[in-house]
């Protein structure tokens, strides 16, 4: 039985289900020699596009090449063992590029592991707090924004290896680095600039023309075969770097004070929340390719364990790589086994044959994160959300984007969840519709039975409050309900087509009441609140007086209001 169509949890088990791995699941389920046939040849086909892309991950970010493949082996495979997620692959990715760098280049390498850490202790924070669901609510404005701000990042930091310009020297920002390139245009290495633009066209050609194929592995081979017969001279990973040293990760604890600690915070924020937000939509785009469903809350603390685990070991940030599982997904994965060999396959070739990747031109490197990158900012939907979106959403796009070029990730995050929010409030607001008339009837009140529309009195004031009465509608509570001026012997406020109210909104509608009974001395008769709104009234201290009554139905709102109009004796009470 699939887990789409598994039956729900009986009650008293969600919090077991919750937070068991997909790996323990999948073996429940029954796992033979056919599966790891399957998940081997799965695990297999990831490790050849993550092996060359993590090396390119770690040089871009201002690490060396092994601390990539040290990300993928530890944390991938603690990915895929603690996951709730049965196909996620995860690993040093492109959307991290950016912060490691900058990390790096502020607290040095020491303090990025100290960042990871304290990033891994928020996931896991936040997947014990059941915020996974939350997390998937990011507006999709913000993470498009900063998605394509961070891509065009990643090409400015690569552009001097695609190309062959010297060492970057100057302001390691987008600006800085810009006005570097023009600088340098005469001092551009010509074989390396030649080598890194066929590289990017050969991958952009093999993804398009051959998607199945290891586009990443063939063209980094392939240069690597030109470079090393002499064919074209250019810049390696051994003459940059001295070459990547094989063996098992070694331990690298870092220094840890409050006041490191203190520092590091934002950076930390930021991994933890490119972690959570990434691992999370990659896991969903799993979930779309397979039918299933994953466990977000379990998949965060994965993603901590993971985080942490692999600062320990001198690794980079890691998160779920929504490439390498559609990649793990297609060559025909079952279980959370295929992401653990792939780390494997990955450790096989750090411990055996990790000098072989000394041949590797910086350019081509290069060339692959830049594919990378365009794949990232996924110029269709930023066309789609220019286009056609609601003015809000492309403001909130193109401040995210533009705080994520020009200035800070971090804040770039704050400001546009918080625009988000507001431009949310602002059109739940909008959708707040009060109506009125001189009875019910003209109210517009669908649920009210016909048979007592008309038995309202002459001269009863009768109000539709429809939509979420939260803070951001209080204001229109206020201006809309406020100016009423009628002389009237009661006033009915129907609440049936409020689904929720917060306790501004029940203040605003407290005001509203005391003003209407107790400066007029009219009868508030609040009609059809459900239990959650009733309760929002009573924790904001509008409850049942001489001025103001409850009615649980339409009728018995009418029944009140006539006896207050005089037109009724014997009152049924509410």
């Amino acid at each position: 039985m699939t887990a789409a169509s598994s039956p729900s949890p009986r009650p008293g088990r969600g919090w077991p289900v919750r937070y068991t791995p997909k790996l323990v699941s999948a073996l429940r389920e029954g796992y033979g020699l056919a599966d790891l046939r399957a998940d081997a040849l799965a695990g297999l086909s990831v490790a050849i596009v993550a092996l060359p892309l993590a090396m390119a991950i770690a040089i871009a970010s201002g690490a060396e090449p092994r601390a990539g493949l040290v990300t993928a082996v530890v944390a991938g495979a603690l990915i895929s063992a603690l996951g709730g997620s049965r196909h996620q692959i995860g690993g040093p990715t492109a959307a991290f590029v950016v912060v490691v760098f900058e990390v790096i280049a502020t607290h040095g390498y020491d303090g990025l592991l100290l960042a990871s850490l304290m990033a891994g202790a928020m996931l896991i924070a936040a997947g014990a707090l059941r915020l996974g669901l939350f997390m998937k609510y990011v507006p999709q404005p913000v993470v498009l924004g900063f998605t394509a701000g961070i891509a065009v990042l990643i090409v400015s930091t690569q552009f001097g290896d695609l190309l062959g310009f010297p060492v970057f020297e100057g302001e390691a920002n987008v600006v800085g680095r810009w006005r570097f390139y023009l600088g340098a245009l005469g001092r551009i290495d010509p074989a390396a600039a030649l080598l890194g633009a066929l590289s990017l066209a050969a991958i952009v050609a093999l993804r398009a023309r051959f998607p199945r194929l290891p586009a990443f592995l063939i063209v980094a081979a392939g240069a690597s075969l030109v470079v090393a017969l002499g064919v074209i001279d250019a810049p390696t990973i051994g003459t940059r770097f001295g070459g990547v040293p094989r063996g098992l990760p070694r331990l690298a604890f870092p220094d840890i004070s409050l006041d490191r600690m203190a520092a590091l915070l934002p950076s930390a924020f930021t991994i933890a929340f490119l972690a959570g937000v990434e691992s999370l939509l990659s896991a969903v785009v799993a979930d779309g390719m397979t039918g299933r469903r994953h466990r977000s809350d379990c998949e965060l603390i994965a993603q901590g364990v993971a985080n942490m685990a692999s600062a320990c070991v001198g690794g980079l940030p890691a998160t779920g790589a929504i490439a390498r599982t559609a990649t793990n997904i297609r060559a025909g994965a079952r279980t959370p086994v295929s992401g653990i060999l792939h780390s494997g396959f990955l450790l096989v070739f750090l411990l055996l044959a990790a000098p072989l990747a000394d041949a590797a031109p910086l350019a081509v490197l290069a060339a692959i994160l830049t594919a990378v990158a365009l794949s990232m900012a996924e110029p269709r939907k930023v066309w789609l959300i220019l286009r056609g979106a609601p003015l809000g959403d492309r403001l909130v796009f193109v401040v995210t984007f533009a705080l994520t070029v020009f200035s800070d990730l971090t804040l770039a995050v704050q400001v546009g969840v918080v625009l988000a929010a507001i431009l949310f409030m602002h059109r739940m607001a909008q959708a707040v519709e009060i109506t009125h008339g001189e009875s019910l009837a003209e109210a517009q009140d669908d649920d009210a039975p016909p048979q007592w529309r008309a038995s309202l009195p002459p001269g009863v004031r009768a109000y539709t409050i429809s939509g979420p009465l939260f803070y951001g509608a209080a204001g229109r509570v206020r201006e809309v309900l406020g100016r009423e001026a009628a002389d009237a012997p009661a006033f009915v406020l129907s609440l049936r087509q409020t689904p929720v109210a917060d306790i501004t909104g029940a203040e605003a509608l407290k005001e509203l009441a005391e003003g209407l009974s107790k400066r007029r001395g009219a009868l508030v008769i609040l009609a059809g609140a459900n239990p959650s709104v009733r309760a929002a009234l009573a924790a904001a201290g509008l409850e049942e007086g001489p001025h103001v009554r409850f009615a649980a139905t339409g009728e018995d709102a009418a029944r009140i209001a006539r006896a207050a109009a005089g037109g009724e004796s014997d009152v049924k009470e509410a």
